[in-house]
Formats: structure tokens, C-alpha cells, sequence
């Protein structure tokens, strides 16, 4: 599949998500090793449904896809969503596909590459997301990634038969700017780019 280089890292780039993928997404996204975290292990994702919404994601969304530089392949998928301008905030959702590519370090540099997109471009100054407590895999990635537990939702998500935490994680601009840099690419990593700026949104 042909992907577009729309913001640049070490070891991977986002680019905008390609319809031609829904096979591939629809089988990640009935994976219940897949789904369970991010809340949609209920729902049955068809071939159809998926490719609409990748096309909704194609059409100017803060949606990419995860691929892998060395060899162009797609590993997942990340986003930007609930994006509000006036109050400079959003929601960032991630997933890695397939297991042996978790545990490597592309989410954490993939989630720093759209965290300069939405600090910089975009110009956002809260930009948040939410983790199952049992899920410590994540919650470490996420730390890598500088963001920071910012409270909890007692008992929020029920699974595995049982009722557990969400946690609610997030990180500000000027956090970002702060945070030495992981290897990942040619967006500004550290230092606020206009100097003493206001942000006005």
C-alpha cells in the first residue's frame, strides 16, 4: 500500500491512513488481544463498516498510520480525536496490531511524533488519553512518552469478568518542550519554537 510521509521519525513515520488497509484494520480490530484495550472487544467490525471509517479518517482527520520505516509496514494506527480549538485540548487514541510488534518502543516514539504535531501545528495545550489499569504495558509507554497520571476513574471499564480503574493520563505543551527528546524524528522535541509565547487559541 502506498503511504506518505507526513511526519518523520527514526525508526518509523505517520502518514495518513490508506481505505485500501481496511482488510488489514478489520482483522486487528476483531483481535480480542487488540481490542480489549481500547474498549471495543464488544463490537463486530466489518470489512464494510471499517472501510468507511477509514475513509472518513482519510478525508482531512487527525488520524495516521503507524508504519514501519525499514520496510514500509503498516503496524498501527494514531490519532488525535475530540479535538477543541477553544479551549486547546484533545484526545489521543493509539493501537499497535500485532504482538511481536509491541514492547519495542513504536508507540512511545510514534505517540511523541503526534504529541509535536498537535503542541506545534495545531497549536493544542492539553492533549489527553485514558488506559485500562491493568494494562501496565501501556501506562509505561505512555510515561516514556512524558505523560503523567492525572486521575482516576474508580472501577470504570468492566473486563475479564471483572470491574477495573481507568486511568486518566495527559501531558501539556510546555511539559513536552521540556521533556528530553526520544529519538524520533524532525519535528521540534524540546524548547517552545516561538520563544515566550502565549498560547491563544
Amino acid at each position: 500500500m502506498p503511504y506518505f510521509e507526513k511526519i518523520a521519525g527514526e525508526r518509523l513515520f505517520l502518514s495518513p491512513v490508506n481505505p485500501d488497509d481496511a482488510e488489514l484494520y478489520t482483522k486487528w480490530l476483531n483481535d480480542p488481544g487488540v481490542t480489549v484495550n481500547l474498549g471495543c472487544h464488544h463490537k463486530v467490525i466489518s470489512l464494510p463498516k471499517e472501510r468507511e471509517t477509514l475513509e472518513k479518517f482519510a478525508d482531512g482527520q487527525t488520524v495516521f498510520a503507524i508504519v514501519l520505516r525499514e520496510n514500509g509496514r503498516l503496524i498501527g494506527n494514531i490519532g488525535l480525536h475530540e479535538i477543541d480549538q477553544a479551549n486547546g485540548r484533545a484526545t489521543l487514541g493509539i493501537f499497535i496490531g500485532e504482538d511481536c510488534d509491541r514492547s519495542k518502543g513504536y508507540g512511545a516514539e510514534a505517540i511523541r511524533l503526534l504529541l509535536g504535531y498537535g503542541f506545534n501545528a495545531l497549536r493544542l495545550h492539553n492533549i489527553n488519553l485514558h488506559v485500562h489499569a491493568d494494562n501496565p504495558r501501556a501506562v509505561a509507554c505512555y510515561k516514556k512518552a512524558g505523560l503523567k497520571e492525572c486521575g482516576r476513574r474508580r472501577e470504570a471499564v468492566f473486563s475479564g469478568g471483572q470491574y477495573i480503574d481507568s486511568i486518566q493520563m495527559d501531558i501539556l505543551d510546555r511539559e513536552f518542550w521540556n521533556t528530553p527528546p526520544l529519538p524520533c524524528g524532525h519535528l521540534p522535541q524540546g524548547g517552545d519554537p516561538d520563544g515566550d509565547r502565549k498560547v491563544v487559541l
